[in-house]
């Protein structure tokens, strides 16, 4: 009998890239081998100074051929289909016929950028409130954000046209790493992608080319945009082993990728909490977005796959409110003069917190803002001189990333729309078990810790 055919899927994250193959088996696709690799790409930004958040696109790509590079060959070379997800809402800039040079390394040919901007992430902070209201409004159901691509595009425009001169070509992360594997002349990306840029209606699939005309948007850099799930084209080379001319699929959502590798049933709700957090639940077929987008609500729908949304709470306060807590008490501990680790930190304060089961503190945790209210910050209240420890302070800061969360998409809506229960997915929600506490005293709902769910899954389960 002939070797099955694998599937790749890659998730170029926030932090780290993560590689899974899948193969067929009785109970349908499972993964056979995954790899994860930390980018480290985190950069300065010398147009947005320390408002801007901008990775090394060449880190980004290093961490993902080291991901592949530790992947059994003898697998890569049958691998017949390659899915993609990545960070949404960010942009990178490339020329089209100097996007990548491919070499060869140890595991066969690979590419390697050549005249790429530095990747602007979704957690960019150069649109201010004010910078926002001064650009036209866009046909879409979607608010626009700081750190949006179309947003990103106009701000260089405004601040530094110079810039955009240099490039023909834009698209996320992960539509870079399609155009490269494909030789795309012209870059594609999902309506999941597009509608994460701003300036996209998901009922007709287009862009506000007229809108944006208008204000001397350059549309020539707006990629073309196909369905999730399509294919984008096939491979050029023997990336890493895999066959040329494998078949490469749109760069997807990683969000939508994170739910698609565990939703099964659509009474389920999937909380993630990785450096942001998510709360998010499906809406029922033949559901369609509003015409225009209310700037208040803290719910946006995001579509998903065959012309379904889904309705999302996406906090920008997750994970990486920790992760800060933890980086002030290092900064603390040293300004006293002592050393001590963050891993070390973080393992201590999650112990501390465990010992105390409840804390009057009340922490408030959007120390980065919310979408649909960037103006207010974190705060604390109901302080007490009992509750000063380290293990209150983190009980309470657990419990406050849940309730904000929680706040906005609340448990009478998940009860209205039919929700039985809640799959916990995530790096922060696997890592501490405060915070899965605190999942299960707020929300009324079993909760079902699977798999370790993850978009690089999704994406190639969607293939």
């Amino acid at each position: 009998r002939p070797t099955p055919a694998c599937v790749l899927g890659i998730d170029l994250g926030t932090t780290s890239v993560k590689a899974a193959l899948l193969v067929g088996a009785e109970q349908g696709q499972v993964v056979a081998e995954s790899c994860s690799r930390e980018t480290q790409a985190h950069t300065s930004s010398l147009e947005a100074g320390p408002q801007g958040m901008e990775q090394n696109v060449r880190r980004i790509i290093r961490a993902l051929n080291e991901c592949l590079a530790a992947l059994p060959q003898q697998q890569l070379q049958r691998v017949s289909h390659v899915g993609i997800s990545g960070q949404m809402h960010g942009i990178v800039f490339w020329k089209k016929d100097k996007g990548c040079k491919w070499t060869e390394c140890g595991t066969g040919p690979a590419f390697e950028p050549e005249e790429v901007s530095h990747l602007i992430t979704w957690q960019d902070g150069r649109c201010s409130p004010t910078f926002l209201s001064s650009l036209p409004l866009p046909q879409s159901h979607i608010s626009l954000a700081t750190g949006f691509g179309c947003a990103t595009v106009y701000w260089y425009l405004k601040k530094s046209p110079d810039f955009l001169k240099s490039y023909d070509a834009a698209g996320t992360i992960h539509d870079y790493v399609v155009a490269m594997l494909c030789d795309l002349k012209k870059p594609l990306m999902s309506v999941q992608n597009a509608a994460s840029w701003g300036y996209f209606n998901s009922r007709n699939k287009s862009w506000n080319t007229d809108i944006l005309k208008k204000s001397g948007f350059p549309v020539h850099l707006l990629p073309e945009v196909g369905d999730p799930g399509s294919t984008a084209g096939r491979t050029i080379c023997a990336w890493h082993g895999i066959p040329k001319g494998a078949t490469v699929g749109v760069a997807l959502g990683d969000f939508q990728c994170s739910v698609y590798s565990c939703l099964t049933e659509r009474t389920d709700a999937v909380l993630n909490i990785s450096t942001s957090a998510q709360l998010t639940i499906s809406m029922p077929p033949g559901f369609q977005p509003p015409e225009t987008p209310d700037p208040s609500s803290a719910v946006t729908y995001f579509p998903y796959f065959n012309g379904d949304y889904l309705a999302v709470a996406a906090s920008l306060n997750g994970g990486n409110v920790l992760a800060t807590f933890v980086d002030m008490v290092a900064r603390w501990t040293e300004e006293l003069g002592l050393q001590v680790q963050e891993s070390a930190i973080y393992t201590k304060i999650i112990k501390a917190a465990l010992a105390q089961n409840d804390s009057k503190l009340s922490v408030h945790p959007t120390i980065f803002g919310e979408r649909h209210i960037p103006e207010q910050l974190a705060s604390v209240s109901n302080i007490a001189v009992s509750d000063l420890s380290l293990g209150h302070v983190t009980r309470a800061l657990c419990r406050g990333i849940v309730e904000n969360l929680c706040s906005m998409l609340p448990v009478q809506r998940l009860m209205e729309t039919g929700v039985r229960r809640i799959l916990g997915s995530g790096s922060a929600l696997a890592r501490n078990e405060v915070l899965r506490q605190e999942v299960e005293r707020i929300f009324p709902f079993p909760v079902v810790y699977g798999k370790d769910v993850d978009a690089a899954v999704g994406a190639a389960m969607v293939m």
